[in-house]
C-alpha cells in the first residue's frame, strides 16, 4: 500500500515563468522529489498529482517548475501547500515521521524500552528520543539497529548494541 509522505513546502515563487522555491521538511528531499510520483496540497487527503518539469540550480538556490504551471500567478496559488511523495508502508523514510511519535520501542529480546517521544534530524543520522518515565535514551536511526516500524501495531523493533541503553 503506498503512503504519502510529505517532503516540501513551497515558499515562493521563482521568477515569472511558475518556477518556485521550497523548503525541505525531509533531509532526504532531493532523493524523492526527482523519483517519486508527487502530490500538491494542503493536506494528504486534499492533495492532487504533480509532475516535476524540471529544477534549476543547486542547493538552496534550486528552483522546481512544475507541469501545467507557467505563470508568476499561478506560483503564488501554490504557496504554503505541501508537496508529498508516494511511497510504500515498506519505505524507511516513514522511519522518521511525525506519525510514528508515541510508539513503543521494544528490543529484539521482548524488552520493553520506552516510547518514542522526537526524531531528531542530525547531520549523520536521525536519533529517536525514547522516554521511559524521567528516563531518556537517543538510539540512532541506523539499519543496524532500528530493524523495523511496525505503523499498524504501533511498535519500533531495535537491536540495541551493548551500552545503547544504558
Amino acid at each position: 500500500m503506498k503512503k504519502l509522505f510529505a517532503i516540501a513546502r513551497i515558499t515562493k515563487p521563482a521568477g515569472l515563468k511558475g518556477e518556485v522555491k521550497v523548503r525541505p521538511l525531509s533531509r532526504y528531499f532531493n532523493d524523492y522529489v526527482l523519483n517519486k510520483p508527487l502530490f500538491l496540497g494542503e493536506t494528504e487527503e486534499l492533495s492532487r498529482q504533480i509532475l516535476l518539469k524540471e529544477s534549476v540550480g543547486a542547493g538552496k538556490q534550486t528552483r522546481y517548475h512544475f507541469e501545467g504551471i507557467d505563470s508568476r500567478d499561478e506560483a503564488e496559488s501554490m504557496i504554503g501547500q505541501v508537496i508529498f511523495a508516494s511511497v510504500p508502508d515498506s519505505d524507511k523514510i516513514l522511519w522518521i515521521s511525525g506519525d510514528i511519535i508515541g510508539f513503543v520501542v521494544v528490543t529484539d529480546t521482548g524488552k520493553i524500552v520506552g516510547e518514542l517521544a522526537e526524531i531528531l534530524w542530525l547531520p549523520s543520522n536521525d536519533i529517536y528520543v525514547i522516554r521511559d518515565g524521567s528516563r531518556e535514551m537517543l538510539i540512532p536511526v541506523i539499519p543496524e539497529i532500528v530493524k523495523k516500524v511496525d505503523v499498524e501495531s504501533g511498535v519500533i523493533l531495535i537491536s540495541p548494541v551493548d551500552g545503547l541503553l544504558g
